[in-house]
């Protein structure tokens, strides 16, 4: 922690509501190892805690204009940082639902399908899941065989924007999938 006899928390609210990082950077080095044990008692992970004491500060910069209005710097921490926590707890236990719901329909469609027919489901899914432009770039050249040109004319954008959005499209695509297939495979080991 700061040594206190340096820390003056009132100056530098001030300080940090009007911008100074240099407060803040000072602010996060007094309350950081404070929020990270506080918030490691919450979720128990490490790379959760990192996560949340990082949103926490985001948060304090973005919002800094009415930090000086705070009497208890403190208390104020421990329930932004609670809430971030539960937050995010439950935001990991709804993927964590979310994943088992789909482990669970593709190992029971698995056991009646094709490995082929699940691995093209797989990729259709990853395709839905693209922002509405790659999809249309990806499904142009893909499906309907357009070269970059084409597309650029068809869409107006450029070649370049073309190329972009198919790079990111399989991109997304590619770790969708191979994200889906760790997970069928693990569910063997796993879940039988």
């Amino acid at each position: 922690m700061t040594d206190p006899l340096l820390y003056d928390e009132t100056t530098l609210l001030v300080l940090v509501a009007k911008g100074d990082e240099t407060a803040f950077r000072q602010l996060f080095k007094h309350w950081q190892p404070f929020l990270s044990t506080h918030i490691f008692r919450i979720t128990e992970s490490r790379e959760l805690t990192e996560e949340i004491v990082q949103d926490v500060f985001l948060k304090i910069w973005m919002s800094r204009e009415s930090l000086s209005e705070i009497e208890n710097f403190k208390a104020y921490l421990i329930v932004v940082s609670r809430n971030h926590a539960i937050n995010a707890l439950r935001k990991v236990a709804k993927e964590s639902r979310q994943w088992k719901y789909w482990v669970r329909e593709y190992t029971e469609t698995e056991k009646a399908a094709d490995p082929s027919i699940i691995y093209y489901s797989m990729i259709d899914e990853a395709i839905d899941r693209l922002p509405s432009r790659q999809k249309e770039v990806y499904l142009l050249h893909r499906h309907e065989r357009l070269t970059y040109h084409q597309i650029a004319e068809q869409l107006g954008i450029s070649k370049e924007t073309v190329k972009t959005h198919l790079e990111l499209a399989v991109a997304a695509i590619s770790k969708c999938v191979k994200q889906r297939v760790i997970l069928v495979l693990l569910s063997f080991f796993f879940i039988r």
